[in-house]
């Protein structure tokens, strides 16, 4: 079994706002990896899979690029699937939502580092994960952190949430001292898209709770907030737009930065609306590409802007889609206009 999956991103931001600086970020992912598969007499399929993925920024040297290792086994029986090892990220059902993983963590660090287990069915999905981020030496202080997502879908109402367990321990030398951070987020939805002429007509609403700990310090915040997610994509072109509302849900970040929240910073405002404007140049099974214009606006600190230009290819969706026949191909081509998710990346 081989695969390989390529991104190319462009991610221009002119931040006017202190939580993070203006910076362009620009450069390649590649992830080949190739294994063995086969499948057992009570029908699971057993996957080990090994490769690398190598990451480069443009106009840098080869010492600047990072290679980390995806190295994973599966188990797949019965809406059951069990992942072991360095496993991608593209693994999960849906992809984690902004406060919990920033898009530039995203592309920077694709593999979760330990277990992902998963159940599906016809009436939603269940995540479960740990990501070791850190093993304790003289130099790298202990870090983990167990995620759990899920969603309960009944035609076109859902209802389900993320919580987070996150910590950050010393290192073997030192650095001493433990931070928690915990997140939740219940929230429900709605699903139009396929009972309109529209690709997605989708809105997201919860509540997103937190308490953070500096053990060391002897500090601790609790904080509350409302979050909103709303979509409406049509053919290539669409438009997303995210809210939130209430307290600070990154008090740690100014002294720990991504040592402890992986989340985009922005939700240290009190007030955060981002608004996205996307078009697709090409939107296949195998391959994707999209341009879009960010509008950032954090209360107090005026709008910012956010330009990206993205394109992702896969080799495993291109060899099952050469094997369709014509009428195969149309039909794919039609569903994979209908938009479930909030996502559009």
């Amino acid at each position: 079994m081989y695969d390989v999956d390529f991104v190319t991103n462009f991610d221009n931001r002119e931040i006017h706002h202190p939580f993070e600086d203006s910076q362009t970020i620009f450069g390649i992912r590649l992830s080949p990896t190739i294994g063995l598969g086969f499948n057992d007499s009570i029908g699971g399929t057993h996957r080990f899979m090994a490769g690398v993925s190598y990451v480069q920024p443009f106009g840098s040297k080869w010492r600047d690029c990072t290679v980390n290792p995806t190295v994973y086994y599966q188990y797949d029986v019965k809406g059951f699937r069990l992942n072991f090892g360095f496993v991608p990220y593209d693994m999960l059902s849906e992809a984690l939502p902004d406060y919990l993983r920033s898009d530039s963590l995203a592309f920077a660090y694709p593999n979760i580092q330990g277990v992902l287990f998963q159940y599906r069915s016809k009436w939603g999905y269940a995540d479960l994960f740990c990501d070791w981020r850190g093993m304790m030496s003289p130099d790298t202080r202990e870090a983990f952190r167990i995620v759990g997502g899920g969603k309960f879908r009944y035609n076109w109402l859902y209802a389900g949430g993320y919580a987070q367990l996150n910590h950050l321990s010393h290192n073997a030398g030192t650095v001493h001292g433990v931070c928690d951070d915990i997140v939740w987020n219940p929230l429900v939805g709605v699903s139009l898209g396929y009972l309109t002429p529209l690709d997605s007509l989708a809105l997201q609403a919860g509540y997103v709770g937190s308490f953070q700990r500096d053990r060391k310090a002897g500090q601790q915040w609790f904080a509350h907030g409302f979050h909103a997610d709303f979509m409406l994509s049509w053919r290539f072109i669409g438009v997303r737009n995210e809210f939130y509302v209430g307290d600070n849900q990154m008090p740690l970040y100014p002294q720990y930065g991504q040592l402890v929240n992986q989340g985009d910073p922005r939700y240290q405002a009190r007030i955060y609306n981002r608004t996205d404007i996307f078009f697709y140049l090409i939107r296949r099974s195998f391959v994707t590409a999209y341009a879009g214009w960010n509008l950032l606006y954090l209360e107090g600190h005026g709008l910012s802007h956010q330009q990206q230009v993205v394109c992702r290819f896969s080799l495993e969706p291109l060899l099952r889609y050469t094997k369709l026949t014509k009428e195969e191909r149309i039909a794919e081509r039609k569903a994979g206009l209908k938009l479930r998710t909030l996502s559009y990346r």
